[in-house]
C-alpha cells in the first residue's frame, strides 16, 4: 500500500450497497421517466462531496435500484432494450447532478454494449448473467509505467490449472463501486486477453490516488494485483480491430462527451439559480436587479444556448452509434460503412464539444462578481471537470485524424478501435 493513500476494498465492502432484491428490472420506460428524480437524489450534495472527496458510494447504491445497469441489454436477455438515444440521455441526464456517477459508468456500459453485439459464448454468458441481476463492471487497461499509454505489461502466470496476475493498472474509473473488474493483461504466452474478476477476490486492492484536478470522485487511481487467482473460465481473447471493438471505441468517446455535455448543463443551471438567489447588479449598472441586468441575460442566454447546441451534438451522434450497433446486430452489408461513420461523427462531435463546453466553464463566471467565486459554491469544479475530461485524449491529434480523412481518405486511426 502506498503511504498516503487509503484501500478502498474496506470502503467498497462495507458501503450501502446491499439493496433489496431486484426481483425484476424495471420497464424501459419507467426507467426513463424516473432519471430526472433518480439524478437529483444522485446529486444531492455533490458540490459539497466534491470539496471534500467524498466518493459516492450512496449515487451507486440508487443507480443500481433503477435498474439502468442493464439499459441497453435486450429485455428476452433480462435488460430493458434501450437505444444509444436512451443511454446517452441518462448519462448526461445523471452527469447534470453528478458527473463522477455518470463518468465512472463507463466501463459498464462498454461492456454491456460488447456483449450486447458480439457472438454468444459460455464467458459472455456469464457476465450478461450478472449484469441482469443487476451487477456493475468496472476495471482498468492503462498502465504508467509504460513508455506509451496503451502499452501493457502486466501478464498472467500459469499456476496449474489456474493463472496469477501480480502488477498494477491506473485509470481504473469506476472500479471502487463496481463488483467485477474487466482488466487488459497479456496471456500467459503473450498474447492480448482480458480477463473478468470479482473484485473482493484475494489481493486484489483498490486505491483512490487519483489525484487530477477535476472529476476527483470517479475512484480513477490504482488498482494492484499481489499473485491474485484467475481461472481459465475468466479470461477471454481481446481484439479491438473487430467491428464490435471498434464501434465500442467510438462509444466509449462519446460517453466523455456525454459526461461533458451534463456538466455544461449543471454549469448553466448553477448560474442561473446564482443569479437568482444570491446575484447582485454591479455598482454602476443601471438595473435594479441582477436577473434584469442585461449582460447578466446575456451570459445566461449564451450558457443556455451552448447546452442547447451540445445536448443536439451528443444526441445526433448517438444516432449515428444506434445505426452502426443496428447494422452490427442484423449483419448488414453496409455495417462497416456506418461503423466508420459512427467513428468519424465522434471524433468531429468530441472537437467542437470540447469548444463550447470549455467557453461554458469560464464564460459562467461572468454571472457574477467575486463572490461568485466563494469556496461555499465550488462552481469551479465545472471548469476543472471539463478539462480533465477533454485531457483523455490529444484533441490535436483528433483533428489531425479527420482532416486526413477528409483530405485524403486516411482511415487508419479511426479504423483501429483504440482511443486516439
Amino acid at each position: 500500500m502506498l503511504a498516503g493513500h487509503v484501500s478502498l476494498k474496506e470502503g467498497f465492502m462495507n458501503a450501502p450497497l446491499q439493496l433489496d432484491s431486484l426481483d425484476s428490472l424495471y420497464p424501459l420506460q419507467t426507467a426513463l421517466d424516473g432519471l430526472p428524480e433518480l439524478a437529483r437524489q444522485i446529486g444531492a450534495g455533490a458540490a459539497a462531496r466534491e470539496a471534500r472527496r467524498v466518493l459516492p458510494y450512496e449515487g451507486f447504491a440508487l443507480f443500481r435500484k433503477s435498474g439502468l445497469g442493464a439499459l441497453r441489454l435486450p429485455v428476452a436477455w433480462g435488460g430493458l432494450g434501450g437505444t444509444l438515444v436512451d443511454l446517452f440521455d441518462a448519462i448526461t441526464t445523471i452527469a447534470a447532478e453528478e458527473s463522477n456517477v455518470a463518468h465512472a459508468l463507463r466501463i459498464h456500459y462498454d461492456q454491456t454494449e460488447v456483449l450486447r453485439l458480439s457472438p454468444r459464448s459460455a464467458f459472455n454468458d456469464v457476465q450478461i448473467a450478472r449484469v441482469s441481476e443487476g451487477a456493475i463492471f468496472g476495471g482498468a487497461s492503462t498502465e504508467r509505467t509504460t513508455s506509451r499509454p496503451g502499452e501493457i505489461q502486466t501478464a498472467l502466470r500459469r499456476d496449474g490449472d489456474r493463472y496469477l496476475l501480480s502488477g498494477r493498472k491506473y485509470y481504473s474509473t469506476g472500479t471502487a463501486f463496481s463488483d467485477y473488474a474487466r482488466i487488459n493483461v497479456l496471456g500467459a504466452d503473450g498474447e492480448p486477453v482480458l480477463i473478468v474478476i470479482p473484485v473482493n477476490r484475494a489481493g486484489f486492492s483498490i486505491v483512490d490516488d487519483w489525484d487530477g484536478m477535476g472529476q476527483r470522485m470517479t475512484a480513477s487511481g490504482s488498482l494492484l494485483f499481489d499473485n491474485v487467482a484467475v481461472f481459465a473460465n475468466e479470461v477471454a481473447p481481446r481484439d479491438s480491430t473487430t467491428l464490435v471493438g471498434r464501434h465500442c471505441g467510438a462509444l466509449r468517446q462519446l460517453h466523455l462527451v456525454a459526461v461533458a455535455a451534463g456538466i455544461v448543463r449543471n454549469a448553466w443551471n448553477d448560474a442561473r439559480r446564482y443569479v437568482l438567489e444570491h446575484g447582485r447588479p454591479a455598482l454602476h449598472s443601471p438595473a435594479p436587479s441582477a436577473r434584469e441586468d442585461h449582460f447578466i441575460q446575456g451570459v445566461i442566454g449564451d450558457l443556455a444556448a451552448h447546452s442547447h447546441a451540445i445536448d443536439g451534438l451528443v444526441r445526433e451522434n448517438a444516432r449515428a452509434l444506434d445505426r452502426s450497433a443496428d447494422a452490427l446486430v442484423n449483419g448488414a452489408d453496409n455495417a462497416e460503412e456506418l461503423v466508420l461513420a459512427g467513428a468519424l461523427a465522434t471524433a468531429q462531435t468530441q472537437l467542437v464539444v470540447s469548444k463550447l463546453a470549455l467557453h461554458a466553464g469560464e464564460r459562467m463566471f461572468e454571472a457574477g462578481g467575486a463572490s461568485f467565486t466563494a469556496r461555499a459554491h465550488n462552481f469551479d469544479r465545472h471548469w476543472r471537470n471539463l478539462r480533465t475530461i477533454f485531457s483523455h485524449n490529444p484533441l490535436l491529434h483528433k483533428a489531425r485524424v479527420v482532416g486526413a480523412y477528409h483530405l485524403n481518405g486516411e482511415t487508419t486511426h479511426l479504423t483501429e478501435g483504440r482511443v486516439f
